[in-house]
């Protein structure tokens, strides 16, 4: 269900953006369990997961099926709508809203390669 786009999310954690991308990935209703076996950064508590989860319903990114025995979560937030929200919040406090000003920083550290440039030449050249 996309969202306003108008509409400022929370931000996640970095923990909460494990178990989104775990959501992500996989794209159907998923267990609690099933989400901590597929945890790789640390050694995650059962406790742990289901709370996190419910911060995650409690932001709006994910809803918990609670009609069985078992409870399912899904992702309400697609990863795309997320990565574009959290990059329009940062180019809008970091660099005032413009993508020139970000390139410029970018630039300006060597952390853009030629390949890189090119790759937004067939991009702006898309438009």
């Amino acid at each position: 269900m996309p969202h306003d786009t108008n509409e400022k999310l929370p931000r996640l954690s970095e923990a909460e953006v494990e178990i989104m991308s775990i959501m992500w990935k996989n794209r159907w209703p998923l267990t609690s369990t099933f989400i901590m076996e597929h945890l790789t950064s640390r050694t995650w508590a059962l406790s742990t997961v289901m709370t996190a989860l419910a911060k995650l319903c409690e932001k709006g990114f994910v809803f918990c099926d609670r009609s069985t025995r078992t409870n399912f979560y899904t992702a309400i937030i697609s990863e795309e709508e997320y990565r574009s929200r959290e990059s329009m919040e940062f180019l809008r406090t970091m660099h005032q809203s413009s993508i020139s000003k970000m390139v410029t920083a970018l630039n300006s550290t060597g952390e853009i390669t030629e390949d890189e440039i090119e790759k937004l030449r067939e991009i702006l050249n898309q438009q």
